[in-house]
């Protein structure tokens, strides 16, 4: 009995195994749908159905940088004991070698390879966030690393226009330590700031704030809350006088993006 890619995936979606074992099922019981599920539960791999509901809170994070491109991929799983495993670093590393060489679409080639890793390790493996950012003309990109325990935990990647290696990598470290959530003060949705708007009004006002001092008081307690949160506003942290756009001076930073695990 033959089968079609639609029965692959049928068997996957009612099972929860990878592809390679899906295809594997319906080959050695002749495309018969019932028989390859059977035979996958006494393989012991139907089991890997329960793992996708399970939380995935731990993984690794890779950057690296190219030439004018950096990539930056994060691969999700259980525990920091298969994160840490040389089988997940691996096709980690490979994924990200081959997104900064060939582009974000490079991910789907490693579909088959994930999926036997997630029976394999026995955990809700699955690829998180994948970044690839090329520096233009008169740009720079940088890369930034802290890993623990033999795997990358945090990673940052940034383009500074304007601004040579030594300079972006700065950025690169501060980002890693400061964790901006914008670059930009317009990039932050409206109804947050709205809603800090509000917050930050009723605090002042239960104080007993005057309110003829009410405008500047919110207005400065907002400003202090968009220090937190937007880069280019954060306080350097190598020098807290001064702010990472004063650092930059007559440069800018073009685009940036961090992973934090577990964060």
């Amino acid at each position: 009995m033959s089968f079609t890619a639609k029965d692959v995936q049928n068997l996957r979606q009612s099972t929860g195994v990878g592809i390679l074992d899906a295809k594997k099922a319906l080959e050695a019981n002749d495309g018969d749908m019932e028989a390859a599920t059977s035979w996958l539960r006494v393989q012991g791999l139907a089991s890997a159905a329960k793992r996708a509901d399970r939380e995935a809170s731990q993984g690794a994070v890779t950057v690296i940088r190219d030439g004018n491109v950096a990539a930056l991929v994060e691969m999700r799983c259980e525990t920091d004991f298969v994160a840490k495993s040389g089988e997940f670093i691996s096709i980690l590393d490979d994924i990200t070698a081959a997104v900064a060489r060939d582009g974000e679409g490079a991910v789907d080639a490693f579909a088959d390879q994930i999926d036997t890793l997630r029976t394999t390790l026995k955990e809700n493996i699955s690829l998180g966030r994948v970044v690839r950012l090329v520096a233009g003309d008169n740009e720079t990109v940088d890369t930034y690393l802290h890993q623990q325990s033999g795997r990358g935990v945090n990673a940052v990647a940034v383009v500074v226009k304007g601004a040579n290696e030594e300079v972006a990598h700065e950025i690169a470290v501060h980002i890693a330590f400061a964790k901006p959530q914008y670059l930009k003060r317009d990039e932050v949705p409206a109804d947050e700031v709205a809603k800090e708007r509000a917050t930050v009004e009723e605090i002042s006002r239960n104080e007993g704030k005057p309110e003829a001092a009410m405008p500047k008081i919110i207005e400065g307690r907002l400003n202090a809350w968009f220090k937190d949160r937007v880069l280019n506003e954060q306080a350097y942290v190598k020098d807290e006088k001064q702010s990472i756009e004063q650092f930059l001076g007559a440069g800018s930073i073009t685009a940036y993006a961090q992973v934090v695990i577990g964060g």
